[in-house]
């Protein structure tokens, strides 16, 4: 019985330590050719302005995942996956309204709501990246994608745990551009 403890604690712990950098060729998810935007987003940076709006910044590229950085991540996207309760949108665009922080809401909700805790926590917007994926029924997902230097983690609604984009089961289909443009890449080989 102390074995069996033991392991479930252990497995546990594993969960607490920083990713390890990933093989090279899986670490950071490759953008391809620009992409419109969902409409959705479009109507939510009407909304949310601020969420949208350009933010100058000096350097570019991946953040380093430190300690502090990996703790910020563990608690925004335990704190918002617990604090929201999941509602299905059954109404399919007609229903859709992405809304930060709300009681209730689906997978856009829940993105947008981590986004916005990291961006108040200091993160940059050009490394907190919305992201459309299809899970394995084909249905879109939206979850945010989390540029550091050692690698891109996905923060989802659908698990407690932040993965590499390169270990979770979906189909990328686009991801938010980190320039300032307002586009977003498709992904794949046909970048679709």
């Amino acid at each position: 019985m102390a074995i069996v403890i033991g392991g479930v604690q252990w497995a546990r712990a594993a969960l607490l330590v920083m990713p390890r950098a990933p093989r090279a060729d899986l670490a950071h998810i490759e953008l391809g050719r620009p992409a419109l935007p969902p409409l959705t987003y479009t109507m939510f940076c009407l909304s949310y302005q601020a969420e949208c709006r350009p933010r100058r910044s000096f350097r570019g590229g991946p953040v380093r995942l430190t300690e502090r950085r990996w703790e910020d991540l563990r608690e925004i996207n335990r704190t918002v996956n617990l604090a929201i309760e999941p509602v299905r949108n059954e109404l399919g665009l007609a229903g859709e309204a992405w809304t930060i922080n709300p009681a209730r809401g689906d997978c856009n909700d829940y993105a947008v709501s981590k986004r916005h805790a990291l961006l108040r926590r200091g993160w940059p917007a050009r490394v907190l990246l919305l992201s459309e994926v299809a899970v394995s029924s084909g249905e879109h997902h939206l979850v945010l994608l989390v540029r550091t230097r050692s690698g891109d983690l996905v923060l989802d609604n659908l698990t407690p745990e932040i993965k590499q984009w390169s270990r979770t089961p979906y189909r990328w289909v686009r991801v938010q551009r980190p320039g300032r443009d307002g586009l977003w890449a498709a992904v794949g080989q046909e970048g679709t």
